[in-house]
Formats: structure tokens, sequence, C-alpha cells
């Protein structure tokens, strides 16, 4: 039988149905325990991250022994020609492959390292602070592309015939994102049309990160509801495993970027591309839900690259600003300076608290940790680009000027211009902030929505308007009450977080539990002003997620830092920094506090409908755009490809 040629226009969605496709999508159960959850209800659950996890013997020895393995290789690698020639040699990638890097989070049985999460990220990091563009098709190819999907959700059969060359020679993708679709699934277009026992794939994938090299690509296709199988299959979002040199793939451009200049990147159209049906992970219209899921630990990638990279700058701020002198003395001790530098040195303390504590938590797998790894990633990628920016200003000139250029006059190349350029993309990357805010929001406010959902819902009838009305007068009824006090209140709480000859963290964690019901009784009181119209303010979400944000962090920099008290020699050193961090912290908390109350959210509104429509276009006078003609968009009508094939697979 011969695959139909049609394919239905691309999805003409509402925004209430988008909103449905996106539900659907989520976990709706929260089986265990989460600390990030509870914090947003206004309880501050010290006891599910304190005593901080620590990694098992052999994890840890298994762990270490590969990072020094991993550290001799990246000390060899030319990085300065991967930024120049834009491309990571292919000897550099078969040293990985050698290394066993791409199988870093693969079972040992599928010839994989096994690694834990937190050695994962630790190897991440190290390998981004060499080449942000390795640490990108590292973790692109086992955090998002075939790897993790089959772990959690393929087929024995699927995990044995994938995951072994995963582990040891294919570098694998992950393809969403379409010319037309980029947070807002309900709109995906490519279509996966069930012909016997395959399905014919046709449609136009982009920034498929290490697609222009991959082997193995996870794709998002959605099936027809009239192409269902006669086994149950139910059509919509569906994932699958693709070989990249299947007849009918064309990798139509190689995309470049302001940073990650390595990056394999491109544009995949699919043209009448036939798959197994045996290559489906999952049911039909579970690729959404998979995609979700598999990012929930898949999104600490990115926080352990941010960390790399504060590392790295915390060192050259360290150097540089010892050596550069400015009126009598080295500008480290300049209070301006001097500010940059703690803010630097106490921000990455955090971020790799954040990190250490969400990956354990990951490996102990005893917590739900969906907010936990959005919360990493939103503030990873926000904190450490602040911290990048904060490193090009302490270098001056030389910190906009390219290695490159500085070398060529005779001093030390530091990229730091590249850092700034390469880390700015984490906060697009794997849902852009505005989109982490929407969703951790989301998930923030689901005890409200479990109980009190169906009153602001306008497709409920009225029984069940009034059913849900009586479950939130019991819930609000106990839940209230325990927000007016709490251990935040008596001076002696967390006492052990002050012990003798180190700064007092007890503190701060008393400040957190305090802050943790003033915010929930804040969102409280807009859902209750609000309702129905609470998820219309952006604006107030994001400011909410914010100081949940900023509360995690000062919880795992304290958490950390008395891990590293009782284990490390440098325990008081980590006081401090915790210390340091919380106070900088607190003064953000407070300032997103007063935001909560004082804004310019209404009046902004006014200025967009103005801006777009037309109200304000003499301000655009006096300019020439030097950008060149072109639709906004892309066509992506499916047919044959016209362009030639820029898949480049390494042997």
């Amino acid at each position: 039988m011969s695959a139909p040629h049609a394919r239905p226009d691309r999805p003409k969605v509402t925004e209430r149905e988008a909103r449905h496709v996106a539900e659907a999508a989520r976990e709706s159960d929260w089986r265990r325990p989460s600390f990030a959850k509870e914090l947003f209800l206004g309880r501050f659950r010290l006891d599910l991250i304190h005593p901080h996890p620590v990694p098992s013997t052999a994890d840890a020895e298994r762990g270490e022994e590969f990072l020094a393995r991993l550290r001799t290789f990246c000390e060899q690698i030319d990085t300065a020609a991967i930024e120049r020639d834009a491309r990571i040699p292919d000897e550099t990638i078969r040293g990985l492959k050698d290394l066993g890097a791409l199988g870093m989070k693969i079972d040992t049985k599928y010839g994989g390292l096994g690694l834990s999460q937190v050695h994962y990220n630790k190897a991440l990091a190290l390998a981004g602070s060499a080449s942000p563009a390795i640490g990108a098709l590292l973790s692109a190819h086992q955090s998002i592309g075939v790897p993790q999907p089959l772990k959690q959700f393929g087929t024995q059969e699927q995990k044995d015939a994938f995951l072994p060359r995963c582990a040891t020679t294919a570098i694998s993708a992950f393809l969403l994102t379409e010319p037309d679709v980029g947070s807002d699934p309900a709109r995906l277009a490519t279509t996966a049309v069930r012909d016997g026992d395959s399905y014919v794939i046709d449609g136009v994938k982009l920034w498929t990160t290490n697609g222009v090299v991959a082997d193995l690509l996870v794709v998002m296709a959605r099936v027809p509801r009239t192409g269902t199988d006669g086994s149950g299959g139910k059509g919509g979002i569906t994932a699958f495993v693709v070989e990249a040199d299947s007849p009918g793939i064309t990798v139509e451009n190689r995309n470049a970027f302001m940073g990650l200049r390595g990056l394999e990147n491109g544009v995949t159209r699919f043209h009448q591309v036939r798959v197994p049906a045996a290559n489906r992970i999952g049911p039909e219209g579970a690729g959404l839900k998979i995609a979700l899921t598999t990012l929930n630990t898949g999104r600490l990638s990115l926080p352990a690259l941010c960390v790399g990279a504060g590392k790295w700058c915390l060192k050259i701020a360290r150097e540089w600003s010892g050596a550069r002198e400015q009126w009598g003395k080295p500008v480290a001790h300049h209070e301006a300076v001097a500010q940059k530098i703690s803010f630097i040195a106490a921000t990455t303390f955090a971020l790799e608290a954040i990190l250490d504590l969400s990956s354990q938590m990951a490996d102990e797998d005893r917590n739900d940790i969906r907010i936990e790894a959005a919360l990493a990633k939103l503030y990873g990628s926000e904190m450490g680009w602040l911290i990048a920016d904060e490193l090009v200003q302490i270098r001056g000139g030389r910190g906009y000027e390219t290695a490159e250029s500085l070398a060529a006059r005779g001093e030390r190349g530091v990229p730091a211009e590249q850092v700034l350029r390469d880390l700015r993309i984490n906060r697009i990357f794997e849902g852009s902030t505005e989109i982490m805010h929407l969703l951790i929001a989301r998930e923030a406010v689901d005890a409200h929505l479990a109980v009190a959902g169906d009153i602001i819902d306008p497709d409920k009838t009225r029984a069940d308007k009034a059913k849900a009305g009586a479950r939130a007068t019991g819930f609000y009824a106990r839940w209230l009450p325990k927000l007016v006090t709490g251990a935040g209140q008596l001076p002696r709480s967390y006492a052990e977080f002050h012990p003798a000859g180190h700064a007092d963290l007890s503190g701060h964690l008393r400040y957190v539990e305090r802050a943790s019901r003033r915010l929930a009784r804040q969102t409280f009181l807009a859902m209750a002003r609000w309702q129905g119209r609470m998820e219309t303010k952006q604006g107030f979400l994001g400011r909410v997620v914010d100081i949940g944000a900023e509360l995690f962090a000062m919880s795992a920099a304290c958490v950390r830092a008395e891990l590293l008290r009782t284990t490390e020699p440098h325990g008081r050193e980590a006081y401090q920094l915790a210390d340091v961090f919380c106070r900088q912290s607190r003064i953000r908390v407070e300032e997103l506090f007063g935001r909560l109350r004082s804004h310019t959210d209404d009046l902004d509104h006014k200025v967009v409908r103005g801006v777009l429509s037309g109200t304000y276009t003499w301000l655009e006078s006096g300019i020439v755009d030097p950008s060149t003609p072109g639709p906004w968009i892309a066509d992506t009508t499916p047919g044959p490809s016209k362009h030639d094939n820029l898949h480049r697979p390494l042997a």
C-alpha cells in the first residue's frame, strides 16, 4: 500500500485549545514530595533537602575516575580552533567517543558508563568550560536525544537496538521545534501517517541541535486521528526514533548563531520518510508528555554548563583584578569592582549548590523534582548570563576584545566576550525564561487549581462548580491559618546552621520560611482577585516564580554549606559564601515583593497596543534597517527538498 501524499493543513488552534494540549501533556499527579512545590505553598520542608543527599561511594569513585580522564582530554582540545572554524573537529568527536562520553548516562549493560546525574553534570560543566559547543553536543545527545526517552519510555527491544549504539558511536538529536512552532506544540505541523507496519513522516524541523551530524533522531510528529491503526491508537503528537540517513531526510541548512559557533544545528526536511512502527516511543499521542517528562532531569544539563562558566569567570576575575592596577592598587580593592567579584563568587557557589542538590535528588528518585529542575534551569541561565556580563565589565575594553585579538597583540587570550555570547542562548534553550515562568507558575498553583479550578472553568457545570466550592472551602480552612505563623518567627529555629566560628545561616533559613508563607499569601490573594484571569497576569506570575527561585537558591546554598562544613576542609569558607549569597538574594527578594504591588503591567499593555497599531511609528524615523528582504517565517510547505543534503555523519 502506498502512503498518502497529502498532509492536513497546519493545525488552526485557539488559545484555549493550545492550553488544553499543554495541560494534557503535563504530569498531573504528585506521587512523591516536592520541596519546591511545598515552598510555593508556604510550607518550608527543610527535611526534604537536609541532610544534603550524597552519592554512593561506588558512584563517586566511578564518576571521579571518568572526570580525571575527561579533564586530561579537555586540556588538549584546541578550543580556539572550534571558535575560529565554527566546527568541532572530527578527531575531537572521535576522542569523545573513545572516552565513552556519548554513554555517560547510559547503563553499563548497554555499553555506557552509567554515571550518576551528579557526575554527568560535573562532566558537562568540565567539557563546557573547555568548549560550550562540546558541552551542548554531549548534552543534546544524552539529556534530550535518544537515550533519555528510551530509558524512561522505550521497549526492551528499542533499548537493545539503540542504546548500545548511542553509548559508543551514534550521535542523537531531538527534533520538536518547527519554523512556525516554538513553545506552542498544539500547532505542530509535521505529520506521521500510519501505513501498514510503518509511519510516513512529512514536515520541516528547525534548530535541530546535533541534527547536522546525528545518526539517530527523536522526532515529534502529529499522527492524524483518521490515520490511526486498529489497536487503540488515538492519534496526536507522537515520538519516533528515526535513522538520520533514511531516504527522504534532507539537512537543508546548517544554522549559524551569535555564540556556540561549533554547534551542529540545522534545518531538517522530511519527505515521505518511512519509519517502522516498532520505532514509535510509547503510544500514539504520548509524544509531548514524553518530551516534558524527559526534560524533568534533562533540564539540569543547562545549569551544569552555567556552573562551569561561573567557575571560569571567577578564576579570570580573580587573576585579572589582582594583576590590574589603577590609582595605586589592584582594581579588586576598589569597591565598585569588589562588589562584582563578590557577586560572581557567591552566585557561582549558589548555582553549584542548586545543581548538586537537584542532581542528587534525581539520582535518589525520592522526590518529584519537576519544579526544582525547572527552577535550576531558569535561575542558572539568568544568573550565569549576569556573571559573564560582570566579568566583561571587570575586564573593561579587554572584555569586549576577542581572545584572538588579545593574543595577536601579545596578551593572554581570554575569551570573555565569547563566553557572554555562548551563555546567551541558555535563556532560550529548552524553554525560554518567559515560558519557564509560566511552566513553573502552573505547577506552583497546582494545589489551588486541584481544589478550586472548576470554579473558574467556564466549561464546568453549575453542579461541578458547587462541588469545587465545597472542596475549596475545606482546603483553605485548613491551609490559610498555617500561613500566619511558623518556625521562621522563632529565634532558635534551624540552630544547627549557626555552628561556633561560622557565619550565621540560621537567620537566612528563618527568612526563607517567612518569605515562603508571605509568597503563598500573595499568590492566594491574587487568585482570589483575578480568578480565571490569573493566567493572563504573566508579569505577576513571573515575579512570583522569581521569588521562589531565590528562596530555593538560598535553601540550597545553606544546605550545601552545612554539608561542606562536615565533609571538606573549606567548610568555613563555604559558610561565608552562602552567607554573602543569601544577603544578596534577600535584597532581590524584597525588591520582587515590592514589584508584586508596584509595577507598570497595565501601562505596558497600553503601550504595546499603541506600538502594534502604529501609534509610535514616528519614533522609528531616522534609521536605516540593514535586514535583508524575506518572509518573517520560512515556507514549510511539505514536499521534496530543493537543497543539497548537508548531513555530515561522522564515521
